[in-house]
């Protein structure tokens, strides 16, 4: 119901515009407006459901959200066809979609947090799978060794007492106690997660970022402003603002909305302080602005002159080349126009080509404005995120974990070379052994009666070595079978069962994080699929299914042939 009503709502806001067509657009520019981008979701919605005038609608969606990846995707979908200018007319447009990643920070910051969390869900999940898989063989290990040395039950209880202060201690210490059983080059995967625990406090402060700032109306407001989709949000909420990028944007909202003096004041606050070039352009552009083509106003244009020297005196920009050969022309004065417009194209070419894009008689189009970057948008939303939170995982700080992860990884190290005896399993019947129980140990990790069955054939009649060697064939039969089900379950659960689990964690990380993607990426995205990742979602789910089918197929030969 409440999507009904928002989306009710934007229709009422944005059908005048549609039915005006190209004076809405032209609205939408007087007012700085380059990117409609709830305008641009109407046209695709339309496109869908109309297909013969679809290319036309998408079109115009484009040239109203040009930095909109929707759009583009859209069109790659509509222009895919079998003929090879069709794939190359797609493939433009694909490529074209990610580039539009850079420009719109919303799509490029939720990207990025998509990203992040699969990764550190993934990551978890994999070495959850690891302890359901490896725990129920190595209990028995583990029980046969406090049998046999009673005291080890105090490193136990430790660890047990450690595990309790969080979700993420409890797989750690787990790991740790079943790391013991595992070979030198398996320990590592235990190390990664006790150093994905020694670095908690940056995946949470990065956990929280992502979470925090598209509930942040002033981080809304920023962004919104400086990505050329609105002005009215930051005038509501960031007129009290002290932050720098703040006030920019605030200024520069102003300037769009034709309160000129208000934006002269915060600019020139901005400049006393920091005389950055792309202060200076936009307080020129205000002085423009109250020129507003009226003759008896003609004077402030000196001013926005010698303000538009200064800024290329302190770093040459495009920008204030372009202006000023807007304001040359505009004074008459052509030539001076044409060098300006050269030196604006031989500093930055792509932006000129913008600018003229939208170029008009009007004081939002005459000129350009200089706004705050992508990376400026992202380091400014990171400082202002609220205060890290742990999601319920711990109730201690983050910083407390890093250090138990410290704790944890000097057991993991001095623990194994400390105990002179460790229980295993024999390679043939998986009997548990330990050399303090067994000591006529001849070949590697065999029992004493396998090997006298399968080695020293003299040792024994032939009914109690073919029994033997039966018993050992049934044995390995049903670890083959519990592998193979575990390769259809899960890729790499079959390299875990089998005790390669470094090699398993491997395959598994991966493949849990192509498929939480989609998933993940939807929640960042919920109730509307046009501004979801598809086209990356539906890459993410082909390298799952990849990842699946190679897996069981060389998980199937490695059993067939005695690899695993």
């Amino acid at each position: 119901m409440k999507q009904f009503f928002v989306i009710m709502v934007v229709l009422a806001l944005l059908l005048p515009g549609i039915s005006l067509g190209d004076d809405f657009y032209e609205n939408q520019l007087n007012q700085g407006i380059q990117n409609s981008d709830s305008y641009a979701y109407l046209l695709i919605q339309q496109a869908d459901k109309n297909s013969s005038g679809a290319m036309n609608l998408l079109n115009q969606a484009l040239s109203y959200a040009p930095d909109l990846p929707a759009v583009y995707f859209a069109l790659a979908r509509k222009n895919l066809s079998l003929s090879g200018s069709g794939l190359l007319q797609s493939f433009d447009y694909l490529v074209n979609g990610f580039n539009a990643y850079t420009r719109n920070f919303w799509w490029s910051f939720t990207l990025s947090g998509a990203l992040f969390f699969s990764l550190v869900l993934s990551f978890i999940l994999a070495y959850a799978v690891v302890i359901a898989v490896r725990l129920p063989l190595d209990i028995p290990l583990l029980t046969h060794d406090l049998n046999e040395s009673p005291a080890r039950i105090f490193s136990l209880v430790i660890l047990v007492l450690l595990s309790a202060l969080s979700p993420l201690c409890l797989i750690a210490g787990t790991l740790v106690l079943i790391g013991i059983y595992m070979s030198r080059t398996d320990r590592n995967a235990v190390f990664g997660f006790l150093l994905f625990l020694l670095f908690l406090p940056l995946f949470v402060s990065g956990a929280s970022l992502y979470i925090s700032a598209p509930s942040s109306g002033a981080i809304k407001a920023v962004v919104q402003t400086n990505e050329l989709k609105g002005n009215e949000y930051a005038i509501a909420n960031l007129g009290n603002s002290r932050l720098d990028q703040e006030r920019f944007s605030y200024a520069l909202a102003l300037k769009r909305a034709g309160l000129f003096r208000e934006a002269i004041a915060i600019y020139t606050q901005l400049a006393e302080k920091n005389p950055d070039a792309r202060l200076l352009v936009n307080l020129a552009n205000c002085y423009v602005g109250l020129y507003n083509f009226q003759e008896e106003n003609r004077s402030s244009l000196d001013e926005a002159v010698k303000l538009y020297s200064r800024a290329i005196a302190v770093k040459p920009v495009a920008s204030a080349y372009y202006n000023l050969s807007q304001l040359s022309r505009e004074l008459l004065e052509f030539e001076k126009g044409d060098e300006y417009f050269k030196a604006a194209l031989n500093t930055d070419r792509t932006a000129v080509a913008r600018f003229r894009t939208v170029s008009g008689r009007h004081m939002n189009r005459f000129i350009a404005d200089e706004t705050l970057t992508g990376s400026e948008l992202r380091s400014y939303a990171k400082a202002n995120a609220k205060k890290p939170f742990t999601f319920g995982l711990t109730i201690l700080p983050p910083a407390i974990i890093s250090l138990i992860a410290v704790v944890l990884m000097l057991v993991l190290v001095l623990l194994p070379g400390r105990l002179r005896h460790t229980a295993y399993r024999c390679r043939k019947c998986s009997a548990i052994l330990c050399n303090r129980c067994e000591r006529d140990l001849v070949v590697g990790q065999i029992c004493s009666q396998c090997y006298g069955s399968l080695l020293k054939l003299a040792e024994l009649d032939a009914k109690k070595r073919v029994a033997r060697i039966l018993a050992i064939y049934d044995q390995q039969k049903k670890r083959r079978d519990v592998m193979k089900i575990l390769s259809f379950v899960l890729p790499g659960s079959s390299h875990i069962y089998a005790g390669k689990i470094l090699l398993g964690l491997l395959i598994l990380w991966p493949f849990l994080f192509c498929t939480l993607f989609p998933f993940i990426s939807a929640y960042f995205f919920p109730g509307n699929n046009l501004i979801s990742h598809c086209v990356l979602s539906v890459i993410s789910a082909l390298l799952a299914l990849i990842i699946y089918g190679v897996s069981n197929i060389f998980t199937r030969r490695g059993i067939a042939k005695g690899w695993l």
